[in-house]
């Protein structure tokens, strides 16, 4: 391919509205183009890694005994409502009605679609079965961000398993965990292997595949000293548990008036106490819909019922482990006219004593507390000297919010450290979730019918292309790992107007593209640094140059993109000197 010909748009400045370093890069390379919120168009050199990425995923996927299919974008509404997550994606749920008056949502995963197909499947003898399809995926983000980090239309890997055994379905979990690895390893991409919370996906256990990066949208912690790893919503918080009990002696319960002190911030400064010693009392919403989350009368009468979630005034909630402790996803925080008509007071001066009517659950950090504060349930007042079980007694107590630096590894005991990273990967056990609500059922050796048990494995593989990106570039520009690289190699010819320098980067070209490289020629009539830098800045691993060593001593000039070594050779040890460093940056494994 001949630079001179190929779409390549190079830019020198940083487009104005990027701010991950791999949205800045991709656009500067003339991989990618902005076409309006969260929706980007693939120019000739991006859409050739885009391929490099699929080509890996497709290649492990079939080496896992996985079967490819392709599922349609556009799916009925009545599979979503069948499942429960109609009502529950809200708005990311891209909908439309069609020319019939059905409504149709575009695809933001294929759980409800693939469920409906496989049921098919009659007996217990044509399982396990393992599908998977590359597919555009599309989601009404509410803030995409990060360039191709987080957009509304995205293309995915999803494998969908389904087992006739729980013991099939860790099988097949398994196998797909191992196909991951591999293929984050052969693209260059270093990856924490992270528990997580299954989220709208619902099910069993899941694990997310983080990219550690510094643009990275989500938080993980990990130990370094016994390699536990969770992102934030599924992390353990168990310095509660272990730190020793206050000797303080519980003291009489006031009321002191505190005008105008709402805040945690606030009532710290003017009660003159730290906010660990305050009781964050926050009410949420929850819906119906959940036999865990709502009473059975609440349930009959579509009546929306209320929580309150104590933690302490220097912990956060963690709405995740919240939603799991109160048996329903349909967890919303209450607006400030709910928490005024439940509590009796405005927003800030809610408490747990005597608040009626509302379940009350604690982060375990909260009954450690002795002569808590919080508030008084009437306002511009809270209460002082409170104290579990004493003044108030939850119906639950368990571990509420999120992981902080203060907290241990819940394995090891061993201090935590705090990692930005990207999502490139997700594994779910699904379970039945929607093998029931959709009827995949099969038939055991017995002959008694039971719904398939299934796992969900995804990937993105725009967020491929942003990882490495992220875990690979340097002040000059990108820097590809050998799997993902749209070309292997860059022939520059530094002087194009004189014939001879062109027609020997064309030879070299013929002869390493002979030999099975993938080879992009840059012959255009632009200055040597011009072409120098924009080598750099495709980050194409090796580069090699027809200039003045070729006019000195007949040589030509290689580098390697990612170490910047350089050497000279003849034409007759270019391809063997290009093969050698090639097989030096691929990724061992």
């Amino acid at each position: 391919m001949r630079w001179s010909r190929f779409f390549l748009p190079t830019l020198r400045e940083d487009p104005k509205d990027a701010e991950a370093i791999s949205h800045k890069l991709m656009v500067r390379a003339g991989l990618i183009r902005r076409l309006g919120s969260g929706a980007y168009s693939y120019l000739p050199l991006g859409l050739r890694v885009l391929h490099k990425a699929i080509a890996v995923v497709r290649e492990e996927m079939n080496r896992a005994g996985a079967q490819e299919l392709l599922l349609p974008s556009m799916q009925p509404v009545e599979l979503w409502k069948a499942t429960g997550r109609y009502g529950l994606l809200g708005e990311v749920l891209i909908r439309f009605t069609d020319r019939t008056g059905k409504e149709v949502a575009l695809g933001p995963t294929h759980e409800e679609v693939v469920t409906d197909v496989l049921k098919e499947i009659r007996s217990y003898k044509q399982l396990p079965v393992t599908v998977y399809q590359i597919q555009t995926k599309f989601r009404d983000e509410p803030r995409p961000r990060g360039g191709i980090i987080r957009s509304k239309e995205f293309l995915m890997k999803d494998a969908y398993s389904f087992d006739a055994q729980p013991e099939g379905l860790d099988r097949s979990y398994q196998a797909m965990e191992a196909a991951y690895h591999r293929i984050f390893s052969r693209c260059g991409i270093a990856v924490l292997a992270c528990e997580a919370d299954p989220g709208m996906m619902g099910g069993l256990a899941s694990r997310e595949f983080m990219a550690p990066s510094e643009h990275g949208e989500d938080l993980v912690v990990r130990c370094a000293a016994c390699g536990y790893a969770a992102n934030l919503e599924a992390a353990a918080c168990q310095s509660a548990v272990r730190s020793p009990q206050s000797t303080e002696t519980p003291k009489p319960m006031e009321v002191v008036k505190t005008p105008g002190k709402h805040t945690v911030e606030h009532v710290s400064t003017f009660l003159r106490v730290p906010p660990s010693k305050l009781i964050k009392t926050l009410l949420y919403d929850v819906h119906p819909s959940s036999s865990l989350g709502s009473s059975p009368t609440a349930q009959r009468e579509g009546r929306q019922e209320h929580v309150a979630i104590l933690v302490r005034g220097d912990h956060e909630v963690n709405e995740a482990k919240a939603a799991r402790v109160v048996g329903s996803p349909h967890l919303k925080l209450s607006t400030a006219q709910t928490i005024e008509r439940v509590s009796g007071a405005p927003l800030g001066f809610t408490g747990p004593v005597k608040l009626a009517r509302v379940r009350l659950l604690a982060d375990q950090a909260v009954m450690r507390l002795v002569n808590a504060v919080t508030g008084a349930n009437q306002a511009d007042a809270h209460l002082v000297n409170v104290n579990p079980g004493r003044d108030f007694t939850p119906e639950t107590v368990a571990d509420l919010r999120v992981v902080t630096q203060a907290d241990a590894c819940p394995q090891c005991g061993k201090p935590l450290e705090f990692v930005k990273a990207i999502e490139v990967g997700h594994v779910f056990k699904l379970g039945t979730k929607y093998t029931e609500a959709l009827g995949a059922v099969f038939q055991d050796p017995a002959g008694s019918s039971k719904p398939m048990i299934m796992g969900c494995y995804g990937i993105g593989i725009n967020r491929i292309l942003a990882a490495a990106v992220e875990q690979h570039h340097d002040a000059q520009g990108i820097v590809w790992p050998v799997a993902l690289a749209p070309f292997q190699v860059i022939v520059t010819v530094m002087e194009v107007e004189k014939g001879e320098a062109l027609r020997v980067g064309e030879e070299v070209q013929e002869a390493l593209a002979r030999a099975g490289l993938d080879v992009l020629l840059d012959d255009r009539e632009q200055s040597p640094g011009s072409k120098l830098k924009d080598a750099d800045l495709v980050g194409i691993p090796v580069q090699v140059v027809v200039g003045k060593a070729w006019q000195a001593e007949r040589r030509l000039e290689v580098s390697v993109r990612s170490t910047k070594a350089r050497s000279t050779v003849t034409r007759e040890e270019l391809v063997e000197a290009v093969r050698k460093h090639l097989d030096m940056a691929a990724p061992r494994g």
